[in-house]
């Protein structure tokens, strides 16, 4: 098993600025880190290589995206605004306010998309079985014409278009655990019918009044979204692929697997509210893993998106790659325990009903 990983030390110096979570400093307001910061992204590049499982996969440069690449998702004119911005002596924002980024921000944005991409034709091509982009800044929710929620360009989507066009991959999934909704991906491919966005993210979290269960796409079952009760677990995530992504994905019969692997989901994390932990994510990749050898000859990637509490993400990062490559390194959650023994972590009747509706809906 060859799993490949994308990390460059460029993506620690995407500049979020000063800010309180994202409230901006002002006198009111007293100067932190903005929720975004390069500390997950960082602590989760160094806990791989001090564990030693950096040495054992497949080091896969990033390389940035070209204009063309990214003209293949975005706007003209949103490209145009980034790099336009991106010359500014103190930067811009993506487009909500709330996603800032520093000078020569346009260019390790590009590195984030072109970390995807290279981490997904090397999938494609077959010098890796499976690959994780461990990029930054995040991109599942840009969208064709502008930025939002600390995203610039929509990576995953990019590498999409970009092994679609030059390689022949004719039908992907993506499966977005990520804790929000994936409202870019999903308007980027709402009318594709070669195109299916799974999303499971806690119910109108952000962006708000998106990701409803009933939205099924334009394109006749192009979106599943699995919108879970806040509070969920490790049991209701791994029931929700049991009963409504696997079975979507074998029905689909993708040519690869494109996971946006946000970690936000996680028990720790201060921009969501749900419980899952390290051995969560473990069962969901393992999952996933045994889905893609079913259907697409293992082929997998894995693009990092969210997950804002610097001393957890590395763990649950760490157990995905293990899983990835069959590696087990000697290296312990230190909060797994007891994070695993709570009560919450069992499925509840909520979270039953609206993962079998999902399932209704889907025909699944």
């Amino acid at each position: 098993m060859k799993t490949g990983f994308v990390w460059n030390e460029l993506y620690g110096w995407h500049d979020t600025g000063t800010a309180a979570g994202h409230a901006f400093a002002s006198t009111k307001v007293q100067p932190y880190q903005h929720y975004e910061s390069s500390e997950t992204k960082t602590r989760f590049a160094s806990l791989v290589e001090v564990s030693g499982l950096g040495q054992q996969l497949v080091k896969i440069p990033a390389i940035p995206a070209t204009e063309a690449d990214i003209l293949r998702v975005h706007t003209k004119e949103y490209l145009a605004r980034i790099k336009a911005e991106s010359l500014l002596p103190k930067g811009g924002d993506a487009g909500d306010g709330e996603s800032p980024f520093g000078n020569g921000g346009y260019d390790i944005a590009a590195l984030a998309a072109g970390g995807a991409i290279e981490a997904l034709r090397a999938v494609v091509n077959g010098t890796v079985n499976n690959a994780y982009a461990l990029v930054r800044p995040p991109g599942h929710h840009a969208r064709p014409s502008t930025g939002m929620g600390f995203c610039i360009f929509a990576n995953a989507a990019i590498a999409i278009q970009n092994v679609r066009e030059t390689m022949g991959v004719q039908r992907v999934v993506v499966v977005d655990w990520d804790v929000h909704h994936g409202n870019g991906t999903q308007e980027i491919f709402y009318s594709d019918p070669n195109v299916l966005c799974i999303s499971i993210h806690q119910d109108n979290l952000y962006p708000a009044d998106s990701g409803f269960i009933d939205d099924i796409g334009e394109a006749a079952g192009s979106v599943i979204n699995i919108p879970l009760p806040a509070g969920s677990g490790n049991g209701a995530y791994i029931e929700t692929l049991e009963k409504v992504v696997l079975p979507a994905i074998r029905n689909f019969a993708p040519d690869v697997i494109v996971v946006a692997s946000g970690f936000d989901a996680s028990a720790a994390d201060p921009l969501g509210r749900m419980l899952v932990t390290s051995s969560g994510y473990r069962q969901l990749t393992e999952l996933l893993l045994n889905v893609a050898d079913e259907v697409c000859a293992g082929k997998l990637m894995m693009t990092h998106e969210g997950g804002y509490s610097p001393i957890y993400v590395p763990y649950c990062g760490l157990a995905v790659l293990e899983t990835m490559s069959g590696i087990k390194t000697d290296v312990p959650d230190p909060f797994g325990e007891g994070y695993d023994r709570l009560p919450d972590q069992a499925l509840n009747t909520a979270q039953r009903e609206r993962i079998g509706q999902a399932a209704k809906i889907h025909k699944l």
